[in-house]
Formats: structure tokens, C-alpha cells, sequence
């Protein structure tokens, strides 16, 4: 299944990591970026290997590495290359260009987080690099990058062509980036609403407390499941001929935005 919810655990931090994993979020991100310090580095990488020796089979958890141009990154791949099966992808931050992200492939699939400015306007060549498997929206420093102040509007055209690029390069839906308060549901299912309703399909989470209202607003209601399960009916009724459902005709894309639906709704 395409995880809906990646979950942000810290290196310095390995017994979360099971905590995490336990969670219910579809994916867990441990990250040796910004939740380490500079002098921090190379004992949160030790803690981590450590993690990656104990884990069991069948466990398996996306890094986020340091960005490519700094002095960590190449030991950071190093681990990665230690994980095995255990490592289910790497999570690039300030993704710009095709040679950050080869080096990355050659490890493990990738999952580029668009934060800058150069990153966007790479976008079309990076959606189609090699072993790339979803982009993620860092939208918070992608602001910062480009000292855009409303988190809404002023990202639209961004968020849009992400959403773009994805549908082009075949990629799943984007993930959108994280909503810092925790505490308080309602801003975490506002975010999550609205990057659903301009075609993202997940959210970066900081807080296990984010989880449970991430999975429900990505999740079909009800009434949205039985409107669909309704045009499949009925277009299964017309054999192919065109058909009205309440006063509506039920064409290709009617019915396939209803299995879309369906399909959402049979995953755990």
C-alpha cells in the first residue's frame, strides 16, 4: 500500500523507533538531518546501526540523510548500504539535482523532498530520475527559501505542479509537508483537507498524535463510499452504454474517480 502518513522519529532517538513502527503510521522516517546536531552526527549514525543490527526481518524504516553537499552525507549513504531489506527507501532533503539523487539511488529507492527553490525548478527532471519513488513537499523551508509568508495561497502554484509532475512521471500522489502543532487536531485536519482536495495523497507527520486525523481526512466517508459503489452499479448495469445516476450522465472519469474511491477504501 502507498502510506498515507510518514512519521518523523529523530537518530538520537532509537528506541522510538519501535515505538514509531507501532504507531499505526504507514511509514517511518528517522532522520539524521535536522533533528541532529553537528556534534550529534556520527553517534546518532552508530545508534542507528544498532537499531538496523537488532531490528527483526521484515522491519524496514526510510532515512533521511543529510543534505548531499555536506560532509555527512557520504557516511550517511554508508549506513544505508548496511540496512539491507531493512531500509525501505532514502529520503533526500533539498533535493536540486539528478547527481544528488543518482548517488542516493545507487543505494536505495528515493524519495526527494522539494525544499528550495532550485529543487522546484528541477522538478521535471528529478520526478523522472531513476528509483524515485514519491516526491515530498518540504513546505516549511521551501518558504523560508523563497520568503513566501502565507502557507496557503502563496504555495498553491507550487503544491499544484507538484501534483503536476507527479501524474506525468507516473508517481504515486505527492506528500505534503508536516503541520507543526500536534497538541490540536483541527490544524492538522485543516492542512490535510486542503492538500486532499488539490490531489496529495499523504502528509509528513512530526507526533504519533497526527496520525489517527491524517489516515481519516485521506480516508472516503461513508457517503462518498456508497455514491461509488452506486456508478459502479450502474455502469456495470449499462454494459457500456451511457447511463444517468440522479439526474447525472456517468461517463470514464465518473467512474473512475468511484473505483479510486473504493480502491482507498478497502486498505487497513
Amino acid at each position: 500500500m502507498i502510506p498515507r502518513s510518514y512519521l518523523f522519529v529523530p537518530a538520537t532517538r532509537p528506541e522510538r523507533i519501535d515505538k514509531a513502527l507501532a504507531s499505526g503510521a504507514d511509514a517511518v522516517i528517522v532522520d539524521l538531518e535536522d533533528a541532529v546536531a553537528p556534534g550529534d552526527k556520527s553517534k546518532a549514525r552508530e545508534a542507528l546501526a544498532g537499531w538496523f543490527g537488532a531490528a527483526p526481518a521484515g522491519t524496514a524504516i526510510y532515512i533521511r540523510t543529510n543534505t548531499a553537499d555536506t560532509r555527512w552525507f557520504a557516511d550517511d549513504l554508508a549506513l544505508c548500504r548496511t540496512a539491507g531489506k531493512k531500509l525501505a527507501g532514502i529520503v533526500l532533503p533539498k533535493a536540486e539535482r539528478i547527481e544528488q539523487l543518482a548517488r542516493a539511488s545507487a543505494v536505495a529507492p528515493v524519495l526527494p523532498l522539494i525544499e528550495t527553490a532550485q529543487g522546484f525548478a528541477h522538478l521535471h527532471k528529478l520526478a523522472y530520475a531513476s528509483r524515485v519513488q514519491r516526491l515530498l513537499f518540504g513546505s516549511i523551508d521551501f518558504r523560508v527559501d523563497l520568503g513566501i509568508e502565507d502557507e496557503r495561497e502563496g504555495l498553491l502554484y507550487f503544491r499544484s505542479e507538484l501534483v503536476l509532475q507527479s501524474r506525468l512521471a507516473d508517481l504515486p500522489p505527492p506528500a505534503d509537508g508536516v503541520t507543526t502543532t500536534f497538541d490540536d487536531p483541527a490544524p492538522v485536519e485543516s492542512d490535510t483537507r486542503y492538500v486532499k482536495a488539490l490531489g496529495f495523497s499523504a502528509k509528513l507527520c512530526i507526533h504519533p498524535k497526527q496520525i489517527e486525523t491524517v489516515h481519516r481526512v485521506f480516508a472516503p466517508t461513508q457517503e462518498e463510499i456508497a455514491w461509488a459503489q452506486r456508478v459502479l452499479q450502474a455502469a456495470e448495469g449499462a454494459e457500456g452504454a451511457a447511463v444517468a445516476l440522479d439526474g447525472r450522465m456517468i461517463d470514464r472519469p465518473v467512474t473512475l474517480s468511484a473505483q479510486r474511491i473504493i480502491d482507498s477504501s478497502n486498505r487497513p
